[in-house]
């Protein structure tokens, strides 16, 4: 079950990457122009988008990895390369980011938030079902 979990945890933020990434990647203006609220951060770089698109598309071939190998030793890296910029990418748009409606603004602080969360929840499912195991099956008994 806690495979399961571990695995359920992983799959909107790879989603999330492997969408996000492939778009910036391989049609960075449209991303520009038709992702809510990008447009709202000015300039538009097309060698920033590309960038970001592939690095954003390496941290989903992490979670697809750590997806169908959910061994700690893959899920924790997966979701904490996710994490390590998708908080302060939270953050960002708490304190930067002015959408225009106070609905988008509230719908934009969830979603992030949410996925923001979600890339912890596979590390501490994970470590917990590792310590399960161990107190389970101690190493010499």
């Amino acid at each position: 079950m806690n495979t399961l979990a571990i695995r359920l945890t992983l799959v909107l933020p790879f989603l999330e990457q492997l969408v996000v990434g492939a778009w910036n990647a391989f049609a960075p203006e449209s991303f520009y122009e038709h992702f809510p609220t990008v447009d709202l951060n000015p300039p538009f770089s097309e060698h920033y988008a590309h960038d970001f698109g592939g690095a954003t598309l390496g941290i989903a071939l992490l979670l697809a990895i750590a997806l169908v190998k959910p061994k700690t030793h893959f899920v924790v890296p997966a979701a904490l390369a996710f994490s390590v910029w998708q908080v302060p990418h939270f953050c960002y748009h708490l304190l930067h980011t002015e959408p225009p409606t106070t609905g988008m603004t509230v719908f934009l602080h969830t979603a992030n938030g949410v996925v923001a969360l979600l890339g912890l929840a596979p590390v501490l499912l994970a470590l917990r079902r590792d310590r399960r195991h161990t107190t389970d099956h101690p190493i010499g008994a």
